[in-house]
This record gives structure tokens, C-alpha cells and sequence, in this order.
């Protein structure tokens, strides 16, 4: 790609005898930095970054994988509360989330397909549905993600907690440090962060898979037995009679098991060639070990009456009770599981920052946001996840219990919003004719993107309608179930989101707008400049500064303020020894004022310019050669341009002089 680019600019250049253009393959230089973060990359580079599907599911499902390690607890979280006799619809409710997980599934495999650029759910609500559903679907992701860092993590840590309780009172310091190292593999680039965590990703699948193998095997012989010194259970709330609305509360909460699935689709573009058929086959095997490991852990746990405790998780009683104490095989399965939480972040660090960059590029957030850093990656977005990530662990206490209520709204939103575009998308297609023959397929160019028909679109309509109500109402069960608990955060965090991504953009068009060369005339050229020079002193950085200022123009003032008289008078003499032909203006200063004189001065000057003419205000400041120096001085350049920035026919130049 960056040949190409070179050879469009060079031949543009050969057609125009003004302009020019020159390759110089400048190489970055190696630093410090580079040790934690890698060599930089070029541009041409970025083809050989992409990943295959083994390293992908590594990538992007960590999350939803991870889901399985605390959904079965959150739901029997909220069944304790009507007594043990209820948690045995863990297991119908499970079977419930994984056939909404199927129709998810399915959608998404379809939008990876029509979208292969990424983008989701937010690219999917843009191109079908318009820009505020687009809006309200990017928010709800970016919030998603950032929460996805929070719990994933806080939930790792209470995984470690479990198999090491000496632990305890440094929960959140052990969950800050382990954000800050995925924040440093993912800065060194997706491929890099993907080879470091595929091991350790199938590392979990195989041990968890092993260990329900063991279950079950156990489980059909009869020699499954029973929890062993069960942890007591915590009662999170008060306790409560079996009723509809406390059944679907432990239906929401399963519903963390769904998190994640929306990653592949975001990152398509992360996938080597073909992208869509890599991402879709692996969001499907996704699908497949997701849905086999949560029905698993989740029916298991009920034969051997696991009780949800935060002193002991779910799955730690699941292991030392299949494999008969914590031995060897129990502590490598905790492990794993307490490394694929702290790696679900992983999914969000390479989610987050490139729909950030996608909103970017649209105006509604920071341009800075969809710049690539020296590894291709999206560094900017990178810290700012793991900021705000941070920020959630230390006021919630890296508790999972308090930041669940906050996380799956956000997620359920944007799989309605999709599911509802690409509804959209099919009944557009349906408008379409069917082509007469195969080497013809009738195209309609719609809304910025080109479709063409699809004899399945009735098929996928439904798929994708009927999907769009699950997921709304799984959505509407959310927010009414756990509004009190703390979904009211993120329903009032959702309009401040919108309202932020407008005003981005409003400042974007507002600058374009004041910007445009359309309908604008040249103004007549510069013919004339008055240079204003301020001085605090005579000495070699003034004399460089007056040298530059005399070659812009022959009317050069130089300022001193006085603000005692023999300070002035020492000036007056060396100026009059050293430039006897340069004005010198010295301002009074009775109460010791250095800028306000000097700005009024400039000010009057600029408001009685003549016509074509512009005031240049020359400000000499002399550079230490040891860094801290420069702050044993009051530094008035930096403050002077400041003040001075927006005055209008004002243009400040500062001119250096380094110190030897």
C-alpha cells in the first residue's frame, strides 16, 4: 500500500515543476522506550501485522471466553437469595443465554460478512439506521470495553484470591498492575499481543475442556461427589421469595456469558486475507467452545452444589472437587483461568481503540484517536482505556459483583442496534431484482454503501428481526433489573457519551466551515511589517534575536520594562554601546508589571496598523543546555506568546539562543 502511495505522490510531483517529491526513509532512533515497546514500524509493514484465525480466537474471544468463568456464579449470585432450593435453574437459564448466544452468533457471522472493513455494530447502525443509532452504538461499545478491562480483570484477581488467600487486602493493587501490563504488550502491536497470549489462551480452553471431560466422565460412573467444605455462602442482598422478576434478575446476569461476542466483527480488519472468512470462521468456533464450556461449568456445578461465595469462586470448586483436592491439576486450571480473565482485557485493548479510531475518523471524537503509533497500533486509544479502566477498578474495588450491573446494557444495546441495521439492510436488498443470469447481479448504490441482491434476504430478515427482540428485551430486562443496583449509571452515562461525541463534531464542522477555500479570496499580500522586540536585558541572546529581527523588516522597536531605575539605566548604556541605531523603547513599570506593559504597547500598535501590514513580535529566549535549568528562569517567551495568541494582526516569533 505505501508503494502505491509513493508512486501516486511521485507522479503527481513529475507533472507540476512547483512541487516536489523526495522518499527519505528517515529510521526512527532506538531508545529506551523501544526495550518495553519494540522496534518502530513502517507504514508497508502493516500487511505482515495481521493474524490468522488460531492467533484471532486468542485475540479477540478472550472475553467472551473469560464469561464463563464468573456468568454461572453471578447467576447463582442472585438465586441464593431465594434460598438453595433455587439454584437449580442455573441450568435451564443457562440453556436459555446459549440460544440467544446461537442467534447473536448467526447475525454477526452475517455482519463480518456485508462489512469487512469492521466496525460492527456502529458501521452496521451508520450505513442503515442513521447517525444518532451509530452514536448511541459506539457509546454503548466504548463503554462495554472499558468495563470488559474492569471485570475481567477484578474477576482475575479474584480468581488468584481463591487459590492464594493471603491476597485478599491487595486486591486492587494486583488488578492496576496487571492492566498496566497488557496495556504495555498490546503498545507493542496486535501480532506481537497475540503470539504472547495464544499459548496461554488454549492453555485455558484445554485445561477447562479436561477438566469437564473428568466431570463428566465422574458424573455418568456415578463418582462425581459433592463439594467439599463449601465456602459460606454470601447472602448479596436481602433474601427474597422465588418470583418471575428475581429468576429473570439471575437471567441478566447470566447474560455476562454474551459479552465479547461483538469483538471479530469490530476487528476484521486485524485478519489476514480472506478477512471475512477468517473472522467469521473464527467467531463461530468462539460460539462453540463458549456454549460447551458455560452449559458444562454451569450444570456441573449444580450436580456437585457449588454455593457463590466471594471467598471461594465457582470455579474453584468445581476443580478441586472433579480433581479431588488442590493438587497439581488444580492449581494449573485456576491458573488458567485467572490468566484468561486478566487476558479478556486483551480483547478490549484490541477492540477499543480501533472503534475509536472509526468515530475519530468521523468527527465525533479526537482526531488524535485514529493516528497509529510507532507500532501500527492505535496507541492513543490503548492508554486511554487503560486510564479509565484503572479509574473503575479503584472506585468499585475491583469487585466484579458491583461492576456487572454496569456492563452488559451497553453490550445488549448494541447488539439490538446491529441486529436491527442489518434487518434494515435485507429489506433494502429485497428492493432489488434478481439478475437474469449469474455474470450479473444488480447493485443499488444506497446511503454510501453498494448493494446487491440476495435470493436468502427474506431468511436473514427474519434471523436479524427476530434476533434485534431477544436482545432488546434481554436489554429492557437489564436496565429495569438492575437499575437500582447501578445500571442507572450507565443510562445517564449514555446521553453525556452523545452528548460529547456532538460537540466533537459540532467543533469539527464549525472549524471546516471557517477553514473551507470555497467562495474565499486571497486578501492582499503582506507589504509591510513592524517588528516589536521585548527585552529583559542586553546580552548575546538579544543581539542574535535583533540580528533575525532587522532582516524581516527596517522598522524594528525594541521594549524594556523598567521596573527600578538603576536596572534601566544599565540597560540604556549597553544598548547604547552595543545598538546605537535600533529604537529602544522603555516602559515605566511603577508597579513592577513585566507582560502588561509590553502587551498594552502591542496591542496599540496592532490596533493602529496600516492597511497590509502586520506586527511581528520577536521574543529572544535563551535554552540551557541541562534540562532543569530552564526552570531556575521566569520564562516570559512561553507566557508573553501565550497572552498574545490571539490578538489579531499579531504573529509572534520566538527566537532561541542556546546557552553553550
Amino acid at each position: 500500500m505505501k508503494d502505491n502511495t509513493d508512486k501516486k505522490l511521485a507522479e503527481i510531483a513529475r507533472q507540476d515543476d512547483h512541487i516536489s517529491y523526495r522518499k527519505l526513509g528517515h529510521i526512527p532512533k532506538r531508545g529506551f522506550w523501544h526495550w518495553f515497546f519494540g522496534r518502530p514500524l513502517a507504514s508497508a509493514d502493516a500487511d505482515h501485522q495481521t493474524i490468522g484465525k488460531a492467533v484471532g480466537l486468542a485475540v479477540f474471544a478472550s472475553d467472551a471466553l473469560s464469561s464463563t468463568a464468573y456468568a454461572t456464579q453471578e447467576i447463582l449470585v442472585i438465586l441464593a437469595l431465594a434460598g438453595m432450593g433455587a439454584l437449580h435453574l442455573s441450568v435451564p437459564l443457562s440453556f436459555v443465554i446459549v440460544a440467544l448466544l446461537i442467534i447473536v452468533t448467526i447475525s454477526y457471522e452475517q455482519i463480518i460478512h456485508a462489512y469487512p472493513n469492521g466496525g460492527g455494530a456502529y458501521i452496521v447502525a451508520r450505513q442503515n439506521l442513521g447517525e444518532w443509532p451509530a452514536l448511541v452504538a459506539a457509546a454503548s461499545l466504548l463503554m462495554d470495553y472499558v468495563l470488559t478491562v474492569a471485570v475481567s480483570t477484578s474477576s482475575g484477581v479474584a480468581q488468584l484470591v481463591s487459590a492464594v488467600p493471603a491476597l485478599l487486602p491487595f486486591q486492587i493493587e494486583i488488578a492496576l498492575v496487571m492492566v498496566a501490563l497488557v496495556t504495555i504488550v498490546n503498545l507493542r502491536g496486535v501480532r506481537e499481543s497475540g503470539a504472547i497470549f495464544s499459548v496461554l489462551a488454549y492453555a485455558f480452553i484445554l485445561l477447562l475442556l479436561g477438566t469437564l471431560a473428568v466431570g463428566f466422565l465422574k458424573y455418568f460412573t456415578g463418582g462425581l461427589p459433592a463439594v467439599i467444605d463449601p465456602p459460606e455462602m454470601e447472602m448479596l442482598g436481602e433474601a427474597a421469595p422465588l418470583t418471575v422478576f428475581l429468576i429473570l434478575r439471575a437471567f441478566a446476569n447470566g447474560t455476562a456469558a454474551l459479552t465479547g461476542i461483538e469483538a471479530i466483527s469490530n476487528g476484521i480488519t486485524a485478519f489476514k486475507q480472506p478477512r471475512s472468512h477468517n473472522a467469521g470462521v473464527t467467531l463461530i468456533w468462539m460460539a462453540g467452545i463458549l456454549s460447551t464450556l458455560f452449559l458444562g461449568i454451569t450444570f456441573l456445578s449444580h450436580e456437585i452444589g457449588t454455593v457463590p461465595s466471594e471467598m471461594e469462586t465457582v470455579i474453584s470448586q468445581l476443580v478441586r472437587t472433579v480433581f479431588g483436592g488442590r493438587d497439581l491439576l488444580y492449581y494449573l486450571a485456576v491458573g488458567a483461568t485467572t490468566i484468561i480473565l486478566f487476558m479478556a482485557a486483551n480483547t478490549a485493548f484490541a477492540g477499543f481503540p480501533r472503534l475509536g479510531a472509526l468515530v475519530a475518523k468521523d468527527g465525533f471524537l479526537p482526531r488524535q484517536l485514529s493516528y497509529r503509533g510507532s507500532r501500527l497500533v492505535y496507541s492513543r486509544g490503548i492508554v486511554v482505556l487503560a486510564l479509565v479502566a484503572s479509574l473503575l477498578i479503584v472506585v468499585f474495588r475491583a469487585r466484579v459483583s458491583g461492576l456487572i450491573p454496569l456492563y452488559a446494557i451497553g453490550v445488549f444495546l448494541s447488539f439490538t442496534l446491529s441486529q436491527a441495521g442489518m434487518a434494515r439492510r435485507w429489506w433494502k436488498v429485497s428492493k432489488l431484482k434478481p439478475a437474469k443470469s449469474k455474470k450479473t447481479k444488480p447493485k443499488l448504490q444506497l446511503e454510501g454503501e453498494v448493494l446487491s441482491f440476495d435470493k436468502y434476504w427474506l431468511v436473514k430478515m427474519v434471523i436479524n428481526g427476530f434476533g434485534a427482540i431477544c436482545t432488546g428485551l434481554v436489554m429492557l430486562i437489564f436496565a429495569v433489573t438492575k437499575f437500582q443496583e447501578g445500571a442507572w449509571v450507565v443510562l445517564l452515562l449514555l446521553p453525556v457519551l452523545m452528548a460529547g461525541f456532538l460537540a466533537v463534531h459540532n467543533h469539527y464542522k464549525d472549524l471546516a466551515r471557517r477553514l473551507t477555500l470555497e467562495g474565499y479570496k486571497n486578501p492582499p499580500a503582506i507589504r509591510r511589517q513592524k517588528v516589536i522586540m521585548p527585552i529583559s536585558g542586553v546580552h548575546r541572546g538579544t543581539l542574535n534575536a535583533l540580528r533575525f529581527a532587522q532582516s524581516l523588516s527596517k522598522d524594528v522597536t525594541v521594549l524594556h520594562v523598567a521596573v527600578d531605575a538603576e536596572a534601566g539605566e544599565k540597560v540604556l548604556l549597553k544598548w547604547q554601546k552595543w545598538a546605537p541605531d535600533v529604537n529602544l523603547v522603555v516602559l515605566g513599570s511603577p508597579y513592577r508589571l513585566l507582560l502588561e506593559p509590553i502587551l498594552r504597547y502591542v496591542k496599540n500598535a496592532a490596533d493602529n496598523r496600516k492597511p497590509n501590514e502586520i506586527v511581528t513580535v520577536v521574543v529572544p529566549e535563551f535554552l540551557p543546555r541541562v534540562w532543569w535549568h530552564s526552570w531556575l528562569h521566569t520564562r516570559a517567551a512561553q507566557l508573553l506568546r501565550m497572552r498574545l495568541l490571539f490578538t489579531d494582526g499579531v504573529v509572534v516569533v520566538e527566537v532561541p539562543y542556546v546557552v553553550d
